[in-house]
């Protein structure tokens, strides 16, 4: 028996075409990793609250740095791409919007919305 079966084997992604179908599903699973690792923030965030004013100084030092406001920043771009997707598979899940010309528009318009209400928020935050 060869060692090499005869088989066919699936495309590269180096070669394979990208859809927005293919990128909203990884996007969306990558969202929810994100959403998940932001509740470890939160819980040092809380940690910190918990264990008086020098910890609490300290985890806030953290978050107002660039660094720290770039991860906010992001995560909340997770959190709304996610909600947005998710309204979007609910109402694949009662059967509209499941042609191929829709879901596509659909996927364009739960990123879009995303970064919409990212920068409504943080600009909404910054200026109160």
């Amino acid at each position: 028996m060869s060692s090499q079966p005869n088989r066919p084997l699936s495309p590269h992604l180096q070669i394979y075409r990208w859809q927005i179908s293919m990128l909203t599903s990884i996007a969306h699973r990558a969202s929810g990793i994100v959403l998940a690792a932001g509740s470890l923030f939160l819980a040092i965030w809380l940690i910190g609250a918990a264990n008086g004013p020098d910890a609490y100084a300290a985890v806030n030092g953290i978050a107002a740095s660039w660094f720290g406001q770039l991860v906010m920043f992001l995560w909340s771009f997770a959190l709304f791409y996610h909600l947005c997707n998710g309204v979007r598979h609910l109402v694949w899940d009662i059967g509209v919007g499941l042609d191929l010309e829709t879901a596509r528009t659909t996927g364009f318009v739960a990123i879009g919305v995303a970064a919409a209400l990212t920068i409504f928020v943080w600009i909404w935050a910054l200026l109160a």
